[in-house]
């Protein structure tokens, strides 16, 4: 079987570099196991991923990670494995390091698993590009494993008969540890029972033995670990800051997940000791609640020295510690359980498990606390929005039922709730209770009233986001809307992002002010990444079409170059929040704050604000407050379909007669203004019909009798008027 070399004087470096390798861990508890020892090392490899790379810096990096050792002309191709003399260029293991792309003959850099297979699509950016998750691969040859999982196999690779994918012989421990350390570092976006054939059973997670099999069997090379060296150094341009902790040592994997030992190449696992830690004595479970008790136990001793225990609730593994008591949460009440403990060595010697200690929560019979601060907002002729303080629990709460006039109207678990399907210029009772697990109920709250509008007036006083565009390549766009009835001048606000949902405690950044901006009243404010704009061989024709169009109708372009972090915070992801501040103060958000990299609201979306929606709102609310429409959606930006007044524009420019209508309702016009389209609607908001050609008589025989709002738009503006259809 090929190996992946490198020269002597490299090996050494290598060699010395074990010690810098460890010193990377110092704040890791290495003695841990399981899944503690995992959730340890999530916290390191995210901490330490300190630079997000976009998808293009990847190629740069490459060529310097994945170079050939024998030869730096060249860099060496994953699922490669013949030195390039057949007549079959897409199995060659190296390729001329400026010939990439993705052409035929080309390399091109590739994800180790098939983006589809993550739980969303990875994308290119967060999982999709970070560096350990990408290869120099064979444009042609990466295609032929397509989205296929991994699969067990031997030889070269090659798709199999069970429509799997076997990387080669060479291969499989570096895919391995790939996959693994992706799982580590972005949780279930990641999957590994997603991406290959194999069996968790005898894991504590989503872990499969197939990876755990390969990390065995394919040792780490030195090939694998310049990747490391070169990546924990972040005064490197294209570096991120973090190491795969599989590649350093791959025994973590075994003392994560079990299965066959993997190498230890640091030693400190691997010694002559067999002589297994004495039992833990004297279990004590002390301070339970309703869903928690404390457990301390006495030390275990060994002849070398006990390095961690495991926690045992009614027979299964709970968690790791190094500490002799812990606390275990998450409990059901009024309910039995049994816990015992075992002391491990460094070796992973067990002690016998102690005699099950018998416990039983608490029974709960406390109610929550009755909600406060009921707030009614983003009032229509039709919607209403309710929020409130949370209430609080002796256990958890769990819920909130909510009551209008009495009548019960849906059970939520946010402190927020929209109602719809109401009557215009209509007073509402709003109640609302806090429940728990085991159905304990608050006390309404106090009553308060909630009124809706005449279905034309706005109760808009401030600035809020319509639109957002996360796209193809860099497509992407924000789209600000005034509904009130004056100019606002822009030079109080501005816009910013939190980079990966929060991740490492990122704070608000990239600020973009509006200053000398002004959005007049009843119109719209887009700004745009100069990069929607480029053409890319990765973007479709309607993604080019879009990107054309949002540079063609942008209010702002924001600069795509180093100088603005390629034009931040217009660059945003799908997990990242944006926010709208006022004086630096945020009035309005997409997305959650510390939402987390899994958190993808926004991942290949247009977002556009639902017609009922008159305010800013500093909690994320997807389900109420917005429309979700296709990748690449951008046909309207520069508009905002809201029901806006017509007053000023209906007496001056536009007159609709007879009201009320019989069949025909006539229209009268001052000025050259063109009705760009004309729609109606019921009272609730319900369109009923768009009149496709517009003329000075519209028959409206088809009608029912009752009262309707007639929409129209002209200059790239929305109105409203109401009428009686008699």
């Amino acid at each position: 079987m090929i190996r992946k070399i490198i020269p002597l004087f490299a090996f050494l470096l290598f060699a010395s570099s074990i010690f810098s390798q460890e010193s990377y861990y110092s704040d890791v508890n290495l003695k841990l196991t399981g899944i503690s020892l995992k959730e340890e090392l999530a916290t390191k490899i995210i901490s330490t991923h300190t630079q997000f790379l976009f998808y293009d810096q990847i190629w740069d990096a490459s060529k310097i990670t994945d170079v050939n050792p024998e030869n730096n002309t060249q860099v060496l191709l994953i699922y490669g494995y013949e030195n390039g003399t057949d007549s079959d260029v897409t199995n060659d293991r190296v390729r001329e390091i400026d010939k990439n792309g993705g052409a035929p003959g080309e390399w091109n850099r590739e994800h180790v698993f098939s983006r589809s297979l993550g739980v969303p699509n990875l994308g290119t950016s967060g999982p999709g590009s970070d560096a350990h998750h990408l290869r120099p691969a064979d444009a042609q040859r990466n295609s032929s494993r397509n989205n296929r999982k991994f699969t067990a196999g031997n030889g070269n690779s090659a798709a199999q008969a069970n429509t799997g994918w076997y990387p080669g012989d060479e291969w499989k421990g570096d895919v391995a540890r790939m996959v693994m350390y992706l799982y580590v570092r972005y949780g279930n976006r990641c999957l590994p029972t997603n991406v290959g054939f194999g069996d968790n059973l005898a894991t504590p997670d989503d872990m499969i033995d197939l990876f755990l099999q390969w990390n065995v069997e394919d040792p780490v090379s030195d090939f694998e670990r310049q990747r490391n060296i070169y990546h924990e150094n972040t005064s490197n341009q294209n570096a991120q800051g973090n190491r795969n902790p599989f590649i350093d040592n791959p025994i973590l994997a075994t003392r994560i997940w079990g299965g066959a030992k993997a190498e230890d190449t640091w030693g400190i696992y691997t010694n002559n000791d067999t002589q297994p830690p004495t039992m833990p004595t004297n279990v004590v479970v002390n301070n339970v609640t309703t869903f928690s008790v404390d457990v301390s136990w006495n030390a275990a001793t060994d002849n070398t020295a006990v390095t961690s225990y495991d926690v045992f609730v009614d027979g299964n593994l709970r968690k790791n510690t190094t500490n002799t008591n812990t606390t275990i949460t998450g409990l059901n009440s009024d309910t039995s359980y049994t816990i015992a403990i075992l002391a491990k060595d460094i070796a992973e010697n067990k002690s016998t498990k102690t005699t099950p200690v018998n416990t039983r929560t608490l029974v709960d019979n406390e109610a929550p606390t009755i909600p406060t601060n009921i707030v009614i907002g983003n009032e229509t002729g039709n919607t209403f929005k309710i929020t409130w303080n949370a209430s609080t629990d002796n256990t958890a709460v769990t819920g909130y039922d909510v009551f209008i006039n009495d009548a019960f109207l849906e059970t939520t678990t946010a402190t927020t709730s929209t109602v719809t399907n109401l009557a215009i210029s209509t007073t509402y009772k709003v109640q609302v209770l806090a429940k728990d697990a085991v159905g304990n109920k608050s006390a309404l709250s106090t009553p308060i009233n909630a009124t809706t509008t005449d279905g034309v007036t706005t109760t808009a006083n401030e600035l809020f986001f319509s639109e957002y565009l996360e796209g193809s390549s860099n497509n992407k766009a924000l789209e600000i809307v005034n509904l009130t009835n004056v100019d606002i001048d822009l030079g109080a606000y501005s816009i910013k992002r939190q980079s990966n949902g929060g991740l490492n405690g990122a704070e608000w950044a990239g600020e973009i002010s509006l200053s000398g901006k002004i959005i007049k009243s009843k119109d719209v404010f887009v700004i745009v990444n100069e990069a929607s704009g480029e053409h890319t061989a990765s973007k479709s024709q309607f993604a080019r079409d879009a990107g054309d169009y949002l540079i063609s109708i942008a209010d702002s372009i924001r600069v795509h170059d180093g100088d603005t972090n390629f034009g931040e915070p217009i660059n945003f992801n799908g997990n990242d929040p944006v926010g709208l501040f006022k004086n630096n103060v945020l009035i309005d958000i997409i997305g959650t704050y510390n939402g987390g990299t899994s958190n993808n609201f926004g991942k290949d979306k247009t977002l556009r604000r639902k017609s009922g929606v008159t305010q800013p709102n500093t909690a994320f609310d997807l389900n109420n407050e917005w429309d979700i429409f296709p990748k690449d959606t951008a046909d309207d930006f520069g508009k905002y379909y809201n029901v806006l007044s017509t007053e000023n524009f209906y007496l001056e420019n536009l007159h609709f007669y007879p009201n009320p209508v019989e069949n025909i309702i006539n229209i009268e016009k001052t000025g050259n203004y063109k009705i760009e389209s004309l729609s109606i609607y019921n009272v609730l908001g319900k369109k009923i019909t768009t009149i496709k050609t517009i003329s000075n008589k519209i028959n409206l025989s088809f009608l029912s009798k009752g009262i309707y709002i007639l929409k129209f738009e002209v200059d790239n503006k929305l109105y409203a008027t109401k009428f009686i259809k008699k």
